[in-house]
């Protein structure tokens, strides 16, 4: 297993995020959590990163259960691309390699072979502040990506970009993840998103977060992805979604 938590809490003072999470994650396999608002899905991607220990329970990544061994594995890509303004789309997509210990021409010669297959040609001189927000979030995967890390920790990557551009990046990130398969943790408000790009979600309740369901994305899935949600199998599984969400938000 690349991930395995069992009885996983989490706690705040007196707030309690999340509660008994059960979770395993095959190699390659995208798995999603979808939830409410503040149910604990942030969370739970910083705990699996290492970025935080939970107050109870256990999660290992790649076998090791504690955080430093956690972060080891992972590559965390928050919300907010952060790339840094005064880099490169280049420089920042190779800051993960510059981190790993590459020098500066073989981080860039690594990245910027990647630029084609990631829709960047071309961009590899300009400024963050020169690109559209779904090309920032492409350097942003980019550099997750060439952190090299058996698992990818997603925070909704895709939420801070409008709805046509959101579609866009759904399809362009199924993608990349079929050429170049990872394990995969998202989480996501979105379900049909969370169903387009995973091979199972788990639905979170209310605060405190806990697993109220787990569903199968329809297989196969269609490439392209107006087909893919519009199938009469997809949609099934996504209104069985949306109600196990609207029961846990009661």
């Amino acid at each position: 297993m690349s991930v395995v938590a069992r009885g996983l809490s989490h706690v705040y003072g007196e707030l309690r995020s999340l509660d008994s999470i059960e979770l395993e994650a095959q190699p390659g396999e995208v798995v999603a959590f979808v939830g409410p608002s503040g149910c604990g899905k942030s969370t739970l991607l910083e705990i699996a990163c290492g970025l935080r220990d939970p107050s109870a329970g256990t999660i290992a990544v790649e076998g090791a259960a504690d955080a430093a061994g956690r972060l080891s594995h992972c590559a965390y890509m928050p919300q907010r691309d952060l790339l840094l303004p005064w880099f490169s789309a280049l420089d920042n997509a190779a800051l993960a390699l510059r981190n790993r210990g590459a020098r500066k021409a073989e981080a860039r010669r690594e990245a910027r072979a990647l630029f084609d297959r990631f829709g960047l040609a071309g961009f590899e001189a300009a400024r963050p502040g020169e690109l559209s927000g779904g090309m920032r979030q492409r350097v942003a995967f980019l550099r997750t990506l060439l952190a090299g890390k058996p698992l990818l920790a997603l925070d909704e990557p895709f939420a801070s970009l409008d709805a046509i551009s959101r579609a866009q990046m759904q399809e362009w990130l199924a993608q990349a993840l079929g050429a170049d398969p990872r394990t995969v943790v998202l989480v996501s408000h979105d379900v049909e998103e969370a169903l387009y790009l995973c091979d199972r979600v788990a639905v979170l309740s209310a605060r405190p977060g806990r697993i109220v369901a787990e569903l199968r994305a329809p297989a196969p899935r269609a490439p392209d992805r107006l087909a893919a949600i519009t199938d009469p199998a997809f949609v099934h599984v996504r209104e069985a979604a949306l109600r196990a969400l609207r029961e846990g938000s009661r």
